[in-house]
């Protein structure tokens, strides 16, 4: 969090006013709203991008062009709902694991200041308020939604029991294609499922990326990974399912009979996979996480370039 934003100055327990209504039970009550901001990691949005970026492809892709603001505006509070949420409830799973992996031993549950009760009533609130949206759409969106809840709230509980919760961690952020579909035109096309596949296998590979930087402290304390799963193979895996993106990308383009600038963005984001393989390919850690990190970029540049290339045959038309 940017310590000149608002957020950080009205709810950092660290920044005082000089205001008259400044007392202790307001102080109390900013510490605790700091710690739920902590919780559900809005000063790391970058889980909201990685998740907003592809149902932004597919709200553009339903659309033909620009879609309707107010299944737009929905789509994107729902996003930053979900994965706030989806924070609460992972880190209530990890409450017994998170004080023992050094990425992860600062955060709220694990140095007790957020009780696991309270984390339970933040996700819950969350994902109420997120359904409360989605009640907004058609009766197909919100079908939809239930799978996409329950997936939510079991990708956490996956990593103690099967070596691939990341499969289970993009099946949940996918479910947003098919929603974003439903929500635009009434329906869940072909289209939609190509899309769904992508943005299924993409997480897939850039959460391996962040399993590599904690897989030594996994391993120790029995939690599971595709990081864990490949091994030696982990480099080649990833790059692989990144490949794998790029060509759903390409058939993507095709069927929605996209133009030059969205293969120009694809070329990019190949670019931008091969920028990613020279930093995970020594596995270190820090390295590792800036590779993970750049897969926002990859979104945005894909993104972008549906975004204009409708637009300028909005433009020709």
């Amino acid at each position: 969090m940017q310590k000149n934003s608002f957020l950080y100055k009205w709810l950092s327990p660290n920044v005082t006013f000089d205001v008259a209504w400044q007392d202790d039970k307001t102080i109390r009550i900013r510490e605790q709203f700091y710690q739920y901001s902590l919780l559900t990691r809005l000063n790391k949005p970058i889980g909201i991008f990685l998740l907003l970026w592809p149902t932004l492809w597919a709200l553009w892709l339903a659309a033909g062009g620009f879609p309707s603001w107010s299944v737009l505006i929905v789509f994107i509070l729902g996003t930053v709902l979900m994965r706030s949420a989806g924070c609460a409830i992972n880190d209530y799973a990890d409450r017994d694991f998170d004080a023992h992996v050094q990425r992860t031993k600062d955060r709220p549950l694990a140095q007790g200041t957020v009780s696991p009760k309270e984390a339970l009533l933040v996700a819950l609130v969350l994902a109420f308020l997120a359904f409360l949206l989605v009640l907004t759409m058609n009766a197909l969106t919100i079908k939809l939604s239930f799978i996409a809840v329950s997936l939510a709230a079991l990708y956490p509980f996956t990593k103690r029991f099967t070596f691939i919760p990341q499969v289970f961690l993009g099946a949940a952020f996918a479910m947003a294609v098919p929603m974003a579909f439903a929500a635009q035109t009434g329906e869940v096309p072909t289209l939609a499922w190509l899309v769904f596949v992508i943005a299924l296998t993409w997480p897939v590979a850039y959460d391996t990326m962040y399993a590599m930087v904690d897989r030594a402290d996994d391993v120790k304390i029995g939690l599971k990974s595709t990081a864990i799963l490949f091994g030696e193979l982990d480099v080649i895996a990833t790059m692989f399912l990144q490949l794998m993106v790029l060509c759903g990308l390409y058939f993507v383009g095709q069927r929605a009979e996209l133009g030059w600038i969205y293969w120009l963005g694809i070329i990019v984001a190949a670019g931008l996979m091969v920028y990613q393989y020279f930093l995970i390919r020594e596995r270190e850690p820090a390295k590792c996480f800036a590779a993970f990190l750049n897969n926002h970029y990859v979104g945005m540049v894909v993104f972008v370039c549906i975004a204009l290339d409708y637009f300028i045959a909005y433009l020709n038309a």
